[in-house]
């Protein structure tokens, strides 16, 4: 049964399909063996084609790491990464001296900005088990007049991180945690200053909702204008106002209708990302984002004039050892630290 709420049905595959003001929605999901005691993985790397490595394999990849995986050093410009990592662990590192380890159900909320590198590899911590890793990386554009900001970077703690919790006229239970946005008068913690979901009335959401197998939850609406898309990532099937939508692909909807969702079969993972477009030209090149080619063109001077502030660290991948647990250093010297939740 099909109904006009339900614009669009795509299948997904690793980067999803996204809409404005969102850039990249990409879904990490590899099963890492243990670790071979220097935070790779205690496995062959033959036949991999490394630095390149992104077809499954023993069911994970190594990306462009060489030795851990992950991505080494890499530019960016005129845009933001909200990283949500559901399980498993992130290093970071960035050309302001910054750097942090972060998993668990953590989301690091980065403003890229007038430009920096950073590093983001994937440690396997642990060596007499497997490392399973699990995260969205969620690309938000600027808008014009943010996209040469100071770069930012935060952390949202998972156990800081605000969940709305209810549960339908059956008892079936529901939970959204809010990375941003709001949701039923609960509030998601702080964005970067200079985001575009800084500003409420951009209706920005970044949502992870879980619904038990069987549960029925109404969606609030959002202004007509705003994008809304369910990403249907893990479950068996749902239905969206009775049409029935099976796991594995994104489902664009009407914002103004407050629809039903049902989890069908067996308990349902959606992410849900929504916000006002940003109304202006948005010009790709690799990782920088800007509004003309002239604009691209002036970053790829400026990144080689520059190096976004070079690059203080010993390596390109950087770790930290598998002994360190949760932790943010920011560029002020301020540091935090968070016991793991493991």
């Amino acid at each position: 049964m099909k109904n006009a709420a339900v614009l669009r049905i795509l299948p997904l595959d690793f980067q999803w399909p996204i809409r404005n003001p969102f850039l990249f929605c990409a879904h990490h999901n590899d099963a890492y063996p243990p670790g071979n005691g220097r935070l790779g993985p205690d496995a062959s790397l033959r036949g991999r084609s490394l630095g390149q490595d992104f077809v499954v394999k023993d069911g994970w990849r190594m990306y462009h790491g060489k030795e851990v995986p992950g991505f080494p050093v890499h530019p960016h410009r005129g845009f933001e990464t909200v990283t949500i990592v559901l399980e498993g662990w992130v290093d970071h590192c960035d050309s302001h001296g910054q750097a942090g380890r972060y998993g668990q159900g953590d989301v690091q909320w980065m403003t890229a900005g007038s430009g920096l590198q950073h590093s983001e590899m994937f440690p396997l911590l642990y060596t007499n088990q497997p490392n399973p890793l699990e995260l969205f990386q969620v690309w938000l554009n600027l808008p014009k007049s943010k996209k040469f900001a100071e770069p930012y970077y935060k952390m949202l703690w998972s156990e800081d991180i605000p969940v709305y919790r209810t549960h339908d006229d059956h008892g079936k239970k529901i939970a959204v945690r809010i990375n941003a946005g709001s949701m039923e008068g609960v509030e998601a913690l702080k964005p970067a200053p200079d985001s575009w979901a800084s500003d409420p009335k951009n209706e920005v959401g970044i949502w992870n909702v879980d619904l038990q197998s069987g549960a029925r939850w109404t969606m609030p609406v959002a202004s007509p204008d705003v994008h809304r898309t369910l990403y249907f990532h893990k479950g068996s099937s749902i239905k969206i106002e009775g049409q029935r939508i099976d796991a594995g692909h994104a489902v664009e909807v009407l914002p103004e209708v407050a629809l039903q969702i049902e989890a069908v079969g067996d308990d349902a993972k959606i992410l849900v990302l929504q916000g006002r477009p940003i109304d202006e030209p948005v010009v790709q090149y690799g990782p920088f984002v800007m509004n003309s080619m002239e604009e691209i063109r002036q970053a790829f001077y400026d990144y080689e004039k520059t190096s976004f502030g070079g690059w203080p660290w010993d390596r390109d991948d950087s770790v930290f050892p598998s002994e360190v647990r949760r932790f943010a250093r920011y560029k002020d010297g301020k540091e935090e630290h968070r016991l793991s939740p493991d």
